[in-house]
């Protein structure tokens, strides 16, 4: 079981958008692609500036230094994947709708529609 959030559209009254809140193994191994296929830009940028910070790291601390280092960074950006999906979201005008425990995102928004009134 799954903890998802869930976004109301004020414009359409359809199912809500669901963003599970757990670990996502895509954004870990290929941060730059999740971020832009998913369109974060605000986690690309971020993910750019951690990249530098460890190529000229690497001058100082040594080459497998900072391949060690790369993967705290990976880890975090698999951490922090779900929060930028619900701030993409929130900037498309969705608004939160509240949270349910499903096993998958479509039985989420169906759990949300039947305690709807």
């Amino acid at each position: 079981m799954t903890l998802f959030a869930l976004y109301q559209s004020p414009a359409e009254a359809g199912l809500p958008m669901a963003v599970g809140e757990r670990f996502s193994w895509f954004a870990f191994l290929l941060p730059p692609v999740h971020a832009l296929l998913h369109r974060h830009w605000g986690q690309l940028g971020l993910f750019v500036l951690a990249l530098a910070v460890l190529v000229l790291g690497a001058r100082f601390l040594g080459a497998e230094a900072a391949c060690w280092l790369y993967l705290p960074v990976a880890l975090a950006f698999g951490f922090a994947a779900p929060g930028a999906g619900r701030r993409a979201l929130r900037r498309r005008g969705y608004a939160p709708a509240g949270h349910v425990f499903a096993a998958d995102a479509d039985l989420a928004r169906l759990a949300f529609l039947e305690n709807t009134p």
